[in-house]
C-alpha cells in the first residue's frame, strides 16, 4: 500500500480525527473512550464529541459496558465499495467452474487506479487461505501473479511509474525487489501469457494468473488467479486458467 500523501492546504481536522477514531476502533476489541483518546492522541472532550457523533450516524456502536466497536454503517460502506468495483457478467460462475476443475481457490482481480484489488473469489481444497486476498483488499503489484498479469495490460511507462510509486517491498526471501529485473521479466511476457509466481508473496505458496482479453480499448482490465500450496503449479491448472479467461471475456461481451 502506498505511503500517505502530505495533507492538503484545506485539510479538515475534524474529519481527519473522526477517521482516526474509526481506524483505531476497527483494529481489535471494543474500546472505552479514554483509551480511544489516548491512542488517537486527542483530548478527552474532543473524543467524546467524535464518538457520540459517529455512534449517532451508525459508524460506531456503544456496547452495554460503555465501550465502542465498529458500527453497521462501516460494513455497509465496505460493500458499497465492492459494488462499485463491479463484476463482468457470469464471473461468479466462471470462478466456480475454475475452482471445481482445478481443485484450487480461484480469484478475480482488477486495477482500480494504481491499486490491484481482489473483487471476488471461490475457495478450493488444494489452496491455503490467503488473508490478503479477501474481497476489496489491495494486494501487491510486484510480488503477486495477479499484479503482474494486470500490469501486462499497461504500457511500459505506466508499469514503471506504478511500481516506483508503490515501492518493491520484500514479502519473502523470493520477492524480486530489483525494478530493472522485474521490468525485464514483464517484457518477456505477452497479454496472453500465464504469469506464475513462486513464493514471492507468501512462503511455500504459488499462484498463476491470466489477464482476461479485452475486446475494446478502454475496457476494465480483469485477471483470474489460482493459488496452490508449494512451489509447483500443475500444467492442467494453467490450461484451465486460460480457458476460464477466454470464457470470461466472451461472457463480458455476450460473444462466443
Amino acid at each position: 500500500m502506498q505511503d500517505r500523501l502530505s495533507p492538503p492546504d484545506d485539510f479538515v481536522q475534524s474529519v481527519g480525527r473522526a477517521l482516526r477514531v474509526l481506524e483505531v476502533v476497527a483494529q481489535g476489541h471494543p474500546l472505552p473512550v479514554k483509551v480511544i483518546a489516548r491512542m488517537c492522541e486527542l483530548n478527552l472532550s474532543t473524543t467524546y464529541h467524535l464518538v457520540r457523533t459517529l455512534a449517532y450516524e451508525g459508524y460506531l456502536e456503544r456496547l452495554p459496558d460503555g465501550t465502542y466497536s465498529s458500527g453497521s454503517e462501516v460494513a455497509r460502506r465496505f460493500y458499497d465499495v465492492l459494488s462499485g468495483l463491479g463484476h463482468p457478467p457470469d464471473s461468479k460462475e466462471v470462478l466456480r467452474h475454475l475452482a471445481a476443475r482445478t481443485g484450487l481457490s480461484a480469484y478475480l482481480g482488477r486495477l482500480k487506479g494504481d491499486r490491484v484489488v481482489v473483487v471476488d473469489y471461490v475457495e478450493g481444497p488444494g489452496s491455503p487461505y490467503l488473508e490478503h486476498f479477501e474481497r476489496g483488499l489491495d494486494v501487491s503489484a510486484h510480488a503477486t501473479a495477479l499484479g503482474k498479469a494486470l500490469m501486462l495490460g499497461l504500457k511500459p511507462r505506466e508499469r514503471r511509474e506504478m511500481l516506483r510509486d508503490q515501492g518493491l517491498r520484500p514479502f519473502t526471501r523470493n520477492t524480486s525487489t530489483d525494478l530493472a529485473l522485474l521490468e525485464a521479466q514483464l517484457r518477456t511476457l505477452t497479454a496472453d501469457s500465464v504469469v506464475v509466481e513462486r513464493g514471492e508473496f507468501r512462503d511455500d505458496v504459488s499462484c498463476a494468473a491470466r489477464l482476461v482479453p479485452r475486446r475494446a480499448p478502454g475496457e476494465t482490465s480483469w485477471a483470474l488467479v489460482v493459488s496452490t500450496r508449494g512451489l509447483e503449479l500443475p500444467d492442467a491448472a494453467r490450461a484451465e486458467l486460460s480457458m476460464a479467461a477466454a470464457d470470461l471475456a466472451g461472457a463480458a461481451t455476450g460473444g462466443p
